[in-house]
């Protein structure tokens, strides 16, 4: 019996019996392992491997699906890639292919599944793994699965009951309905049966034998060390945690000044998450360098006032770096926020706990100018009192008078003092002398 499937965009190929291609590329077929959460670290890596794929001549792309899901935004992302591959595609659901990885699975040419694999369960959850019950994000989620069971002739009304849980439907092939309420998942057996599933094989040989490719040279490609480093630095939760140990440590750095270690630590968090954004393809060089310009006037504010000028500026090139680096700017900016209020809390408490170390001590004035700290502005002059001199100057009452051989500035207690008339010292107070005229008689 002659079974035709339809193939998507790049996979086109005339089939024969068993499903066989009867013509194939000369080149090598290339094994993709799709293993990590869909996120935008997968989405990088599968970008790279198909274009290796692609460049290499390939005869077939196997991806070897083994996912729970992740991101939608990320699975469309790869759907399309996958789409709009030059070389003819295979998904081999070897363990799960779940949700988002369901979604992969049907947009690839063909697939084939290991025994006591699943695919289904596309069912949108949030990140505590409630379901979403916004009829809007059901909605669109279910075409796109629609749509990508359509693309090689699947049924519609499965691919829908994958994902709405209001939506119904009888699969009379394996005697079995499933309700509203629930989610479908289909195991590989039945998954042949209602057509989403090409053929059951127990490796990526069988898959490759069944696609009449078994002389041909095998390459698999596996993750480097720093996309495996990226797909964990570029995770949602990860991601955020760098933001706020580098906005923490940059921050305690500045107001409290001494340490070192804060701000090594912030700059390390910040280098991470741009590293992890970088190797996934997303930040480029002009989100580094907004980062480091806000980061420089920020610095500046600090020690050269400008009215809030280089503050304002170098906020603004700080959240541009960052957003700018992210996969999903809506999400980057949400992180952002997140981290910035916990970080504020985190730098309250090390501001508080080290006050007196603080920047704003720089302006304060606290040495007390006092004669214990060695501070004498003038010399003390207690000792005048009883010393006699000469008033140079009529006392009006104030005038100058010659004491112990000695020009001075003094005060009598409100009388007059002729010129040339002798005066005793009869109390000091601070930088005041008080003399009185001593009786001729």
């Amino acid at each position: 019996m002659l079974a035709i499937s339809l193939f998507g965009a790049g996979n086109a190929a005339v089939l024969a019996a068993d499903n066989v291609p009867k013509t194939a590329k000369a080149g090598p077929v290339y094994v993709i392992p799709v293993h990590m959460t869909v996120q935008s670290g997968l989405a990088s890596f599968l970008d790279r491997a198909l274009t290796e794929a692609e460049e290499a001549g390939a005869a077939l792309a196997v991806l070897e699906v083994d996912t729970p899901g992740g991101r939608l935004d990320t699975a469309e992302e790869i759907g399309l890639r996958i789409r709009s591959a030059k070389v003819p595609t295979v998904a081999f659901v070897n363990g799960k292919a779940a949700s988002a990885g369901a979604y992969l699975s049907l947009n690839a040419g063909d697939i084939a599944m290991a025994p006591g694999s699943t695919i289904g369960a596309a069912m949108i959850v949030n990140q505590t793994g409630e379901a979403v019950r916004d009829p809007k994000l059901i909605g669109h989620w279910t075409s796109e699965m629609i749509a990508a069971a359509e693309l090689n002739g699947r049924k519609p009304d499965i691919a829908a009951a994958m994902v709405d849980p209001d939506t119904s439907v009888t699969m009379q092939e394996i005697g079995r309905t499933k309700e509203k309420g629930q989610i479908l998942s289909l195991s590989a057996e039945e998954a042949l049966k209602v057509g989403y599933s090409d053929r059951t094989s127990k490796s990526v040989a069988e898959v490759v034998a069944w696609q009449g490719l078994s002389d041909r040279t095998v390459v698999e490609i596996r993750p480097t060390f720093s996309e495996r480093v990226s797909e964990w630095l570029t995770q949602p939760g990860v991601a955020t945690l760098l933001l706020i140990v580098g906005i923490a440590g940059i921050a305690i750095e500045l107001l409290v000044p001494g340490f070192g270690i804060p701000g090594i630590v912030g700059l390390l968090a910040f280098g991470l998450y741009f590293f992890g954004q970088s190797i996934a393809g997303f930040a480029g060089r002009e989100s580094i360098v907004f980062f480091v310009a806000g980061i420089v006037l920020l610095i500046l504010e600090m020690f050269m006032p400008s009215f809030g000028i280089l503050g304002v500026l170098g906020i603004a090139g700080v959240v541009y770096g960052i957003v700018n680096a992210a996969f999903d700017t809506g999400h980057a900016l949400q992180s952002l926020g997140i981290a910035a209020l916990v970080a504020i809390v985190i730098v309250t408490i090390v501001a508080y706990v080290f006050r007196r170390r603080g920047i704003w001590n720089r302006f304060i004035l606290k040495d007390q100018l006092t004669t214990d700290q060695g501070y004498v502005p003038n010399e003390p002059r207690e000792g005048l009192v009883g010393e006699q001199g000469i008033a140079l100057s009529t006392l009006r009452p104030a005038g100058v008078a010659d004491i112990a051989g000695r020009r001075m500035d003094v005060v009598t207690s409100g009388e007059f003092v002729e010129h040339g008339r002798r005066v005793r010292v009869i109390a000091v107070d601070g930088t005041r002398i008080v003399v009185k005229e001593i009786d001729p008689a």
